[in-house]
């Protein structure tokens, strides 16, 4: 099992780097993305200790800790400076906060996300066929998200992802221990969002591929 949204204290999570990755472990995962939230005041503080803590732990633990970023409820003239930013300083894993049902995230920034340098847009809410088929072209990954909220558009993600041949992956967007959830509840994460065994499957393959590409 492997997670490329995850959130630590670096941000709005509950839990230090290190006992993020003991607990998701313990719970069966084999590699994990700290991903914490980032803008232009925070994103070298918080992506400079990651990268520490990611290279200390990965020397210790067997699991696999990527460091990343969450570009969150930034304007969207803004996202592609601040990926940017984040790949030249050494970010693993870059996701931007997407077009959420349940937050005020500004319109358009789903658009400027799939224009930048991303690996994943995070539960992109009610993103337009353009989007993603623009997605599809770019090689970049739409999340079902396992998060309460967050979750309520994975159909509707779900269904235009196969319908124009975009990529998929299931992360927990975890940012307490209790939302590390196991292979069975993810699985019905995405059963539920319409996919079949097979499809499932695949989307957690397509997350194996991410984690190995990042790690190169």
């Amino acid at each position: 099992m492997i997670d490329l949204h995850t959130h630590s204290v670096l941000s709005d999570g509950a839990l230090l780097p290190a006992e993020l990755a003991r607990r998701a472990y313990v719970a069966g995962y084999k590699a994990l993305a700290i991903t914490d939230h980032v803008d232009s005041g925070n994103l070298a503080i918080v992506l400079f200790q990651l990268i520490k803590v990611s290279k200390d732990l990965n020397r210790y633990m067997r699991i696999k800790v990527l460091p990343g970023v969450e570009i969150t409820h930034v304007p969207p003239p803004q996202i592609a400076e601040l990926v940017d930013l984040a790949r030249k300083l050494g970010a693993k894993i870059v996701l931007v906060h997407g077009e959420s049902p349940v937050e005020p995230v500004i319109s358009g920034t789903n658009l400027a996300a799939l224009k930048s340098d991303i690996d994943i847009l995070a539960h992109p809410g009610l993103i337009t066929e353009r989007e993603v088929k623009l997605a599809k072209r770019r090689g970049i990954y739409l999340e079902l998200s396992a998060r309460k909220g967050h979750s309520l558009a994975n159909g509707y993600v779900a269904k235009f992802a196969k319908k124009f041949g975009a990529k998929l992956v299931i992360n927990t967007d975890a940012h307490s221990p209790s939302e590390l959830f196991t292979p069975e509840i993810l699985r019905k994460v995405g059963l539920g969002a319409g996919l079949s065994e097979k499809e499932f499957r695949g989307v957690l393959e397509n997350s194996s591929k991410l984690s190995r590409k990042s790690n190169k």
